[in-house]
């Protein structure tokens, strides 16, 4: 095939994503107030094309292209589908909610394009310069996001904190590489770890890489002591654009992470196998005490997605497929359950109105009975209880931890996993047991009560029936260049 066409082909879902952005930002210039939805029609197309292009050109052999700064591989493709899907379901959604509060116009969707974009640079990347591209990219669109609210007071305090605390990540990261240059003299990932697993010259300056690496990457996953962003941008942010933080970067996170630790610095695993143990531990214990004390909704979810990616961590730290496919898994798990949570508060929301404190949860059984059933769901896999997905998820990662022989991390994650049920039942609790505080009907669109409802139908379909998910998790990773 003609090298050109070869390079076009490994990153077409990127180049329509880049057109569509282009032009909704053109279009959406002549459009009047009353027609957004021509913008917002065409990012789901945009979308959907984008997802049946991966399809097609999805392949079992890892490709490498642009002078191998990008590689096309299984795990990539995976990992693109789902974010596509992800950030599919969020503007559904939250359709109503962008509409009611001035934000559903196209600087909104250009933006979530323009983040989209991000999340694939890093997905496909296989050097340095074009994970941090990838990462940059999708990091100044969600800084954009998190304060397009720019009349009100805590979207802008949130996107301040989020971008003051990227920009020091950022800097980790670059730091880091640059020591990992110093010690290997290249920056492609393939290279890295051709250096690493042939012993540098420069072993101290290769751990210090390292140190910032992992930092750098336990800010972007969240995870305890990097924390501090997570809980006053969930709070701070519109409800629509936490929801988008809290799914879709999720899948790039998993990328980066795989790609730098599994890839890179996979001969280099004594040297990050220890900090993850650290990050793990702290981030499941700190984030489930802390979520107790929490009367905001999205604070409390803030709190649990520290302590959700602490197990995430504990897969990692396995070092090997079976780990880091059931990271895979709990990342899938964790971001459809993520999408059906903050759904339900979406859909509870009005004009006027942020269904964001534990208390407007309760009595909602008496209010709707279906939706009280779905965030029953919601709760019961976040706190890893059959026979939801989220109880595979937690069993997947446990499991690897045991086999590699970190017993006693595994029963740091089962109590850890014992506290966080308190505050996740406490929510069934006031669903089903309490009075209602808001007695208002619940209004919707039938695309969003459709997809929504299968969304929640999902978590018990995956954990009745997880093995399709969990093989093609485990055959991706094999299938990658790691393996």
């Amino acid at each position: 095939m003609n090298p050109m066409l070869l390079n076009l082909m490994a990153v077409l879902p990127e180049v329509v994503i880049l057109t569509a952005a282009s032009i909704i930002l053109l279009v959406d210039l002549f459009l009047p107030d009353n027609r957004r939805h021509v913008s917002y029609w065409l990012t789901q197309f945009a979308l959907l094309l984008a997802l049946c292009l991966t399809l097609t050109t999805m392949h079992i052999d890892a490709v490498r292209v642009f002078h191998n700064l990008v590689i096309d591989d299984l795990i990539a493709d995976f990992l693109r589908l789902f974010s596509f899907i992800a950030v599919s379901l969020v503007l559904f959604y939250s359709r109503t909610y962008m509409t009611e509060r001035g934000l559903f116009r196209g600087e909104t969707f250009v933006l979530i394009l323009f983040a989209l974009l991000g999340m694939q640079v890093l997905i496909t990347a296989n050097s340095f310069v074009t994970l941090y591209l990838g990462l940059e990219l999708m990091s100044l669109s969600l800084y954009a996001l998190v304060a397009i609210q720019r009349d009100e007071t805590a979207p802008v305090e949130a996107a301040m904190k989020y971008f003051v605390l990227g920009a020091l990540a950022s800097g980790f990261l670059l730091y880091g590489m640059s020591m990992i240059y110093g010690a290997t003299g290249t920056l492609q990932i393939d290279a890295v770890t051709q250096a690493v697993l042939g012993r540098t010259d420069n072993p101290v300056l290769l751990v210090l890489g390292v140190v910032f690496i992992v930092s750098a990457i336990a800010f972007k996953l969240g995870a305890v002591p990097y924390h501090m962003w997570v809980p006053d941008v969930y709070q701070g942010a519109p409800t629509a654009v936490t929801l988008l933080i809290g799914s879709a970067p999720k899948f790039a996170a998993f990328a980066m992470i795989l790609r730098l630790l599994a890839g890179a610095l996979g001969g280099a695993e004594g040297n990050w196998q220890g900090m993850l143990i650290v990050l793990c531990v702290l981030s499941m214990t700190l984030g489930h005490i802390v979520a107790i004390a929490q009367t905001n909704l999205k604070r409390m979810l803030a709190y649990s997605s520290i302590a959700n990616m602490g197990y995430v961590l504990m897969g990692f730290m396995a070092g090997d497929v079976t780990g880091f496919s059931a990271a895979l898994f709990y990342i899938v798990a964790y971001v459809l359950t993520t999408l059906a949570g903050f759904g339900v508060m979406l859909l509870l929301s009005r004009r006027g109105f942020e269904a964001d404190q534990i208390d407007d949860l309760k009595g909602l059984n008496q209010r709707s009975p279906w939706w009280a059933f779905v965030m029953l769901l919601v709760m019961f896999s976040l706190a890893g209880m059959p026979p939801t997905i989220g109880f595979y998820g937690k069993l997947l990662v446990l499991q690897a931890a045991i086999n590699a022989g970190y017993v006693w991390l595994a029963v740091v994650g089962v109590l850890a996993a014992l506290i966080g049920a308190f505050y996740y039942l406490r929510i069934v609790k006031l669903m089903y047991f309490d009075e209602p505080v808001d007695t208002s009907p619940i209004e919707s669109r039938k695309d969003t009560r459709v997809l929504l409802s299968a969304n929640g139908l999902s978590l018990l379909v995956f954990g009745i029936l997880p093995q399709p998910l969990m093989g093609l998790c485990a055959v991706a990773l094999v299938q990658s260049q790691y393996y």
